[in-house]
């Protein structure tokens, strides 16, 4: 009987600049191929630039901006990127999951982007990921994906 899989976890610190994204990127490319991590290395780069890019973009002040990649016991992975903003981010109903499918609209009112020119990372997440959310943390949140194993 094999031996079960032990929980593992990475912690990288990255600066609230667009200098994280590509540094994220190639943070996961490696941190998964050092390990023969079974899950997809696009995908993972793909939604983890995503959310780096959110947490720089729609987060204030200079704070690192943290990145936790986690193998959990069942042998999938857990991305997390927490920043020092407690905001929820847009597209999510409240702790936990992101809301459900949206169609492109036009404009708003207050002249905010329709929702065919904001919101395509969020479903990418929600379309490619096992799962997604955001929790409340002691210094800000932290936003979240899950990827199963290749074959699951």
């Amino acid at each position: 009987m094999p031996e079960p899989l032990r929980a593992a976890t990475w912690r990288f610190a990255l600066p609230h600049t667009t200098a994280a994204v590509p540094l994220a990127r190639a943070l996961i490319r490696n941190t998964l191929a050092d390990i023969g991590a079974p899950v997809d290395g696009d995908t993972a780069e793909l939604l983890t630039a995503e959310l780096v890019a959110n947490a720089v973009q729609h987060t204030d002040g200079d704070e690192p901006i943290e990145l936790v990649v986690e193998l959990v016991p069942t042998g999938g992975w857990q991305v997390e990127v927490h920043d020092q903003d407690p905001t929820p981010p847009g597209g999510f109903d409240g702790p936990g999951r992101p809301e459900g499918p949206k169609r492109p609209g036009g404009d708003h009112p207050d002249g905010s982007p329709s929702l065919a020119e904001r919101g395509r990372g969020l479903l990418l997440i929600r379309t490619l990921s096992a799962d997604a959310g955001y929790r409340p943390t002691a210094f800000g949140k932290a936003v979240w994906f899950t990827l199963q194993p290749r074959g699951h």
